[in-house]
């Protein structure tokens, strides 16, 4: 028995301040449902975790991208659609203009409405989607494709843009007319050569659609991926920490009652003294 070192009680202090660290460590955890409070709980998972998060934040911004180029193309596709009605129109009045039975002044009437559906498309390629041109206006500056970001590693996809300003637009829209059986002949050819351009050009949305929905879905399924592997590096585990904080709090208190009965030993000694 000694009086000038009381070991036990050291021991003691010892083992309390290592249980107040593991419940201190408990309750961060707890409290703000990380397993990781500071990089020295796990340096190795806060690097995995810091770059998942960074390609969470790229997917989102890529999915939003996806999302605004399909806006783009049911755009593009919604005023395509009213031109293929304005075309179906303009055939209709071609072939009526040429009845035989008909004269100069009905098919005057007919020319007329004829007009102005070639006003009405040739209107539409002034057309654009947030300031982006949707359609070519210019013969001489036909329109460059736009190129979209559609992956978090920065995969592009090109979307075309129509070119109403093409020769299969334009001869329908500017060089027909039907005054005259001659001119509803070739204009009948120019208008149905303009209705296959326009199936083409639809044809090439519709599948430049097909595609960007189905990257929508890839980006999807990887974002469900990534955070469920995020979550498994970062996101504590309630129960399993709960467990830790009950036995950390016993010992804790264990410790702090020992602590109390070390520091009453020296006293003894005095006893020996008397």
């Amino acid at each position: 028995m000694i009086l000038n070192h009381n070991l036990q009680a050291n021991s003691a202090t010892n083992n309390l301040q290592t249980f107040n660290s593991e419940l201190s460590k408990s309750l961060k955890r707890l409290s703000s449902g990380s397993k990781i409070t500071e990089p020295a709980d796990d340096a190795a998972g806060l690097a995995m975790a810091m770059r998942l998060d960074a390609k969470l934040k790229r997917i989102d911004a890529a999915e939003s991208n996806v999302g605004n180029a399909v806006s783009f193309l049911q755009t593009q596709d919604g005023y395509l659609n009213k031109i293929s009605s304005a075309l179906e129109r303009m055939s209709e009045l071609a072939i009526l203009a040429q009845d035989a039975t008909k004269s100069d002044d009905d098919r005057s009437m007919y020319n007329i409405e004829f007009s102005e559906l070639q006003n009405f498309i040739d209107e539409v390629k002034g057309k654009s989607f947030n300031g982006v041109d949707l359609f070519g206006s210019d013969p001489a500056t036909p329109p460059d494709s736009l190129e979209v970001t559609i992956d978090s590693e920065g995969e592009t996809m090109a979307l075309n843009v129509i070119d109403l300003a093409a020769s299969e637009y334009s001869d329908a829209i500017s060089l027909s007319s039907v005054d005259s059986t001659t001119n509803a002949a070739s204009a009948i050819n120019a208008v149905n050569a303009a209705l296959d351009q326009l199936a083409e050009d639809r044809a090439t949305i519709g599948a430049s659609q097909s595609r960007l929905r189905l990257k929508s879905e890839q980006l999807t399924v990887g974002k469900e991926n990534l955070t469920a592997a995020t979550s498994r590096i970062q996101d504590v585990n309630v129960a399993e920490e709960s467990t830790q904080f009950a036995r950390s709090n016993m010992l804790v208190q264990a410790s702090t009652a020992m602590l109390a009965q070390a520091n009453t030993l020296p006293q003894n000694v005095l006893k020996l003294l008397q």
